[in-house]
């Protein structure tokens, strides 16, 4: 059984208030507060609407309060259009007269500088001693189609209603998309403009759109997240219900902290969102149309059983590049049953192709174009159909479009329309508008929202719930030796041992037994084979004699300030491959856990995936899939294949000693070692906090 995170109660107002009321509204046209009255007048909303002024007299045949206390019951919403030094005093009357729910609309807070900034705290403590939420500031409201309820003061008419909620952290970006979406012909259920989040973010209105039941998919504009953790939590839960899409922006920050590890040095913020954001089971879009063709396909669409699609064209040229476009997309182009080719065969021309892609030829008739379609959405083997419609020289293509309704809207399986063209399609753009068909201008972008119609799929039948692991934890892991610590989580670990002559070194090594492996050992040197500090297998005592001295003295040569403590002895540990796998803890989501290619050239192959912890099986599965280091543990020509389920293992355990043991910044194993029957650590790294 699928939960939603419970709805916060405060937030209920903001969604479907008995009353609002406008705090700053205005007679003049060119006001904020005149644009916010009229669009709440304006939008149906059926409510107690009520004005607030400095004024006495009539808007919209509704009377001017001067007083917050003079407004009738009911009214649970404010929207505030005051002054900022004006606002903390505002948000106090609210709470005074029983209002528990705030748009502030004004500017001039945090994004003005330090004193809006402060003026921002003093609001949020005024809110919360009053028991008021705030949405915003800097913010344009909300907005509901179905209620219907319009806060914002954007130029009317409102949106097409639709199923898309639209969750969004700038203003100006809701105003631009919700023009745009009208000539595109989609509409939206519910939109809200967070502005500055001084209070209520996005995490707080996920499950509110997520319990709205006219929000099919909700959308993310972001350029940051208020808490990291809260934020996967929160949207764990909802995309097991409703899909969700993000396009989180600002990708490459500059600035980034240095970094002590390899892990950490790959382990941008940006990677941070991605894990967080494929934990989370969210889309992330790279660009706002992509997001918004992949809303309306998951709007509309059902979910296809599978990545095998057919494509069906009256054009060549454009079947071709549909078929690009599929495999530049993760998508198969299926393969027809015979049964299926002969009735393609015996409705087309002979010089028609019936192989997938189907080209039916520029003559393809909209009789044609429906009985294709219906034999490819009847072959088992096919999950889904991408149709391309340029103008028809013989026909009308609002004409074909009326003929492959019918078989779209009853259909099990996705359909997209690539409808090229511009002036002749257009008729045939509204008449798969008005029957909530999705159509795009290129095979590509239709190619990428069936992509995104496969990874929801995906994402709903991977069933990646978190086993519940018994609660385990060291106690001061500083106190512990790097071999302790891990054995404690049940990893294996090559037995090392600090020999600071040469005289120990012989000792060490005739306990620890030949061959073994020598490594220099230096708080300042990160990567040892770099200047000459690994010296591989020692087979006897008078090379362990000569093999310390000769790499202590080679090591102060090339790093002459370097400490050097001694070099680490360590059993030689079986041939077998070698990765990678770390831990860099993310100020935001947390720790962030990294596999791929080890040994010297980690940075340089940069074949490495991330994932959040803590991790289950199929999430480790998953960065295996991603990286060459995880598909070659089966083996690869004339390398031999290794124990992948103990990389699994490993990964599992060292996701739970990272979340287990906060003061642990960094933790490295490379490389490593995965041999015939299970895995050893050969050179661990852990970072702890100051």
């Amino acid at each position: 059984m699928v939960i939603i995170p419970r709805m916060d109660s405060s937030l209920t107002s903001f969604f479907n208030p008995r009353g609002v009321v406008v705090i700053g509204a205005s007679t003049s046209p060119e006001k904020l507060g005149y644009g916010v009255a009229r669009n709440l007048v304006q939008s149906g909303y059926a409510g107690a609407i009520h004005f607030v002024s400095q004024k006495q007299g009539q808007l919209f045949e509704r009377p001017l309060y001067t007083d917050l206390a003079q407004v009738p019951d009911p009214v649970d919403l404010a929207i505030l259009i005051v002054p900022p030094q004006a606002t903390p005093e505002t948000i106090k009357a609210c709470g005074t007269r029983g209002i528990h729910a705030a748009i502030i609309v004004s500017s001039g807070f945090r994004e003005a500088g330090a004193e809006g900034a402060a003026l921002e705290r003093e609001c949020v403590e005024i809110g919360h001693a009053q028991g008021v939420r705030l949405l915003g500031p800097n913010c344009i409201g909300t907005l509901d189609t179905h209620l219907p309820l319009d806060t914002t003061f954007l130029q009317p008419p409102m949106p097409t209603r639709g199923g898309i909620g639209f969750i969004s952290h700038s203003g100006a970006f809701c105003a631009a998309i919700i023009d745009w979406a009208r000539r595109q012909g989609f509409g939206f259920s519910q939109l809200v403009s967070l502005g500055n989040q001084a209070d209520v973010n996005e995490t707080d209105m996920l499950p509110m759109l997520a319990a709205d039941v006219h929000t099919r998919v909700i959308v993310l504009y972001m350029e940051s997240v208020s808490d990291g953790r809260k934020f996967v939590d929160a949207a764990r839960a909802v995309t097991r219900v409703k899909p969700v899409v993000a396009l989180k922006v600002g990708r490459f920050e500059s600035g980034q902290k240095a970094a002590a590890s390899h892990t950490g040095a790959l382990a941008a913020s940006d990677i941070a969102f991605d894990a967080a954001f494929e934990k989370a089971g969210i889309l992330r879009a790279d660009s706002a149309e992509q997001m918004f063709d992949w809303a309306r396909a998951l709007e509309t669409c059902p979910l296809p059983r599978g990545k095998r699609i057919g494509i069906l064209t009256n054009a060549g040229g454009p079947g071709v590049i549909a078929a690009d476009s599929l495999e530049t997309n993760g998508l198969l182009l299926a393969k027809l049953n015979e049964s299926t080719l002969k009735a393609l065969s015996a409705n087309l021309p002979p010089a028609a192709s019936v192989q997938n892609p189907v080209d039916m030829l520029a003559s393809a008739s909209p009789e044609q174009y429906a009985t294709c379609l219906k034999l490819l959405l009847e072959d088992k083997d096919v999950n889904g159909v991408m149709v391309i419609l340029p103008p028809p020289p013989m026909f009308k293509a609002e004409n074909a479009a009326t003929a492959l309704i019918p078989l779209i809207q009853d259909s099990g399986k996705p359909v997209v329309i690539a409808l090229l063209g511009s002036t002749l399609i257009e008729q045939a753009a509204q008449t798969f508008q008005l029957a909530n068909v999705q159509t795009y201008p290129f095979p590509e972008r239709a190619a990428s929202a069936l992509s995104a119609l496969v990874k929801r799929a995906e994402f709903l039948e991977s069933k990646q719930t978190l086993k519940v692991l018994e609660t385990f934890r060291v106690s001061e892991p500083k106190d512990k030796s790097i071999e302790e610590l891990l054995a404690a989580y049940g990893i294996q670990t090559a037995q090392i041992k600090l020999a600071r002559d040469e005289n120990e070194a012989v000792s060490i090594a005739e306990e620890l037994g030949f061959p073994f492996v020598m490594k220099i050992a230096s708080p300042d040197i990160l990567h040892k084979s770099d200047v000459g500090g690994v010296l591989l297998d020692i087979k006897d005592s008078q090379q362990a004699r000569s093999g310390y001295t000769q790499m202590v003295s080679r090591v102060k040569s090339v790093m002459p300030g370097a400490r050097i403590d001694g070099v680490h002895l360590q059993r030689q540990i079986p041939n077998g491959q070698e990765v990678i796998v770390g831990m860099v803890r993310d100020p935001q989501f947390g720790p962030l856990m990294m596999f791929g290619s080890g040994g010297v050239e980690v940075e340089g192959l940069k074949d490495v995936a991330f994932a959040l912890a803590p991790l289950n099986q199929f999430e480790v599965r998953e960065m295996m899939r991603k990286t060459w280091a995880g598909r070659k543990l089966k083996g690869f020509r004339n390398i031999p294949a290794v124990d992948q389920d103990s990389v699994v293992d490993v990964l599992i355990k060292l996701a739970r000693l990272a979340v287990e043991n906060e003061s642990i910044e960094e933790i490295e194993i490379n490389p490593l070692r995965v041999l015939e029957a299970g895995a050893v650590a050969i050179d661990v790294r852990i970072k702890y906090g100051v």
